[in-house]
């Protein structure tokens, strides 16, 4: 691995997602210290004092329990992000974390909306729709991790439980929808197989050769024997010549 590629690596995989995780533990940690809440600084919708909570909401949470569920996976989803996509990766955070913002302050209820779950699920429907966009075997892989580990998380798209702002999980998920659809990223060049070509012949495959046609392993040395019996069979199938001698004639 060159040294340019350590670098992004180290920082986009530990460094960033690291220091976003650390910079909501700090502000909690203050907020204990100093036994204050600064709720009031969440996004308020659709008033003017609520609109610096588009900036200052992600980092404000409501308990340790509030802040532990959302640190992992902003750990591993900042990870993956910076990681599969680190040339519009920034792109993506940002313009992703101040939508996110936007759309709920817009949509939501007149109440404090607090927590970086808005930002959780913009990366998770991010980074699901585009590995399918892209059809690209490693990010559909990705796609599919992601919905086995976050898949419950679509539940809380709706308001099922008093006290979470189902809204800015909305906003979060159509956001991340959008900016799929609409932020390109680098055609990656998809491997075409032996088999996908036109003119595979499955006869000639050393793999297909090792398997019959009830599909049973077959070893090699009944393959070897397989072989000789078809070249013997071609070799009596071929047109046999008859040489006739005729004795020279003397004169």
């Amino acid at each position: 691995m060159k040294t340019k590629e350590i670098f992004v690596f180290y920082n986009g995989v530990i460094v960033y997602p690291f220091a976003f995780v650390l910079s909501i533990w700090i502000v909690y940690w203050l907020e204990i210290q100093f036994g204050v809440s600064w709720s009031h600084w969440g996004i308020l919708p659709r008033t003017f004092e609520g609109l610096p909570g588009i900036f200052l909401a992600p980092f404000i949470h409501g308990s340790l329990e509030h802040l532990f569920n959302n640190s992992i996976p902003l750990l591993l989803l900042s990870a993956a992000l910076f990681y599969f996509y680190r040339r519009v990766s920034w792109n993506v955070l940002l313009v992703g974390y101040i939508a996110t913002g936007i759309l709920t302050w817009i949509i939501g209820r007149e109440s404090y909306h607090i927590g970086a779950s808005g930002i959780i699920y913009m990366l998770t429907s991010f980074i699901f729709f585009k590995g399918i966009i892209t059809r690209y075997y490693r990010l559909i892989a990705l796609s599919l991790i992601i919905v086995f580990l976050y898949g419950g998380m679509m539940w809380y798209l709706f308001p099922i439980e008093e006290g979470i702002s189902w809204e800015g999980h909305l906003s979060g998920f159509l956001v991340g929808m959008i900016l799929a659809f609409n932020i390109k990223t680098p055609e990656l060049k998809r491997v075409v197989y032996a088999w996908e070509s036109p003119d595979f012949n499955e006869n000639e495959d050393p793999f297909i050769k090792q398997f019959d046609e009830n599909g049973n392993f077959i070893s090699e040395s009944e393959i070897r024997q397989q072989e000789l019996e078809n070249d013997s069979e071609i070799v009596n199938q071929a047109p046999k010549l008859n040489y006739t001698y005729v004795p020279e004639r003397k004169e």
